[in-house]
């Protein structure tokens, strides 16, 4: 996807790939952390248009459809969301796998913060305007306006536009045959085909309807996995920690 290469063509090709990773994954974990209308103690925040979805999903069965609204629902009562994680991005191509550790916070009105410790001092952060991805190795940040971005229907769900069942058509399998006991896997085929993934899988817990791992698939075979670790929902969130400056001497690269 052309708006989310945002490594440039000197950075070392798994470390752009690992970073275009990590921004594909937004958009989708997007669809479960940030559902429902964003919405300020001011009134509603009216967000970038998103790509129409112009496909309806395919209905789903009663069992699928209750776990798909029960993860809505429990994400609709959510304003903030925090969670250490691990990231394990496979290059298809190279027959390689990076493994990234980090912590991230979500909040509305589409507001991220992924820190990451190994690479240290990488960072993808949105103050809910700008996007920032700074590469660390490099030396090098991207920012971009998200008004400027065209970016997939799956990013309404950053924004709050959109519905997690209206996005993608479901399959459903019981947690057991994928080495996750006690959880539901979603398979999320896209409703509105797009390049940055063919699908995405979401690994429900039973109990809490709280989605702990993603996995992401693209074309080309490439795979990219988050598991989330001691996750908190609606927990302060810092005034300034969508607000990030890069270090001195940094090359800032606008589109």
């Amino acid at each position: 996807m052309r708006s989310m290469n945002l490594m440039p063509p000197s950075a070392d090709l798994n470390t752009r790939r690992c970073a275009v990773g990590t921004l594909q994954f937004v958009l989708a974990a997007a669809v479960v952390m940030m559902s429902s209308a964003f919405a300020s103690a001011d009134g509603a925040v009216t967000p970038p248009v998103a790509a129409p979805v112009t496909a309806a999903p395919t209905p789903l069965d009663p069992a699928t459809a209750k776990v798909v609204n029960d993860v809505q629902a429990f994400y609709n009562r959510t304003t903030t969301f925090s969670s250490d994680f691990t990231q394990q991005y496979l290059v298809k191509a190279y027959n390689t796998t990076k493994t990234s550790q980090g912590h991230v916070v979500f909040s509305k009105p589409g507001k991220m913060d992924w820190t990451y410790v190994d690479p240290a001092g990488n960072h993808v952060v949105s103050d809910g305007t700008t996007l920032k991805a700074y590469e660390a190795a490099n030396k090098q940040m991207y920012q971009q306006t998200i008004n400027q971005s065209q970016y997939p229907a799956a990013l309404s769900f950053l924004l709050g536009t959109g519905q997690l069942g209206t996005l993608f058509n479901f399959t459903m399998i019981d947690g057991a045959q994928l080495n996750f006991p006690g959880g539901w896997v979603l398979i999320g085929d896209p409703v509105q085909p797009t390049p940055a993934y063919t699908k995405v899988l979401f690994y429900v817990d039973k109990g809490t309807s709280q989605v702990m791992r993603v996995l992401i698939l693209d074309g080309q075979g490439n795979r990219n996995r988050f598991d989330f670790t001691n996750p908190q929902v609606n927990q302060a969130v810092a005034p300034n920690q969508f607000q990030y400056t890069p270090p001195p001497g940094t090359t800032v690269i606008n589109p």
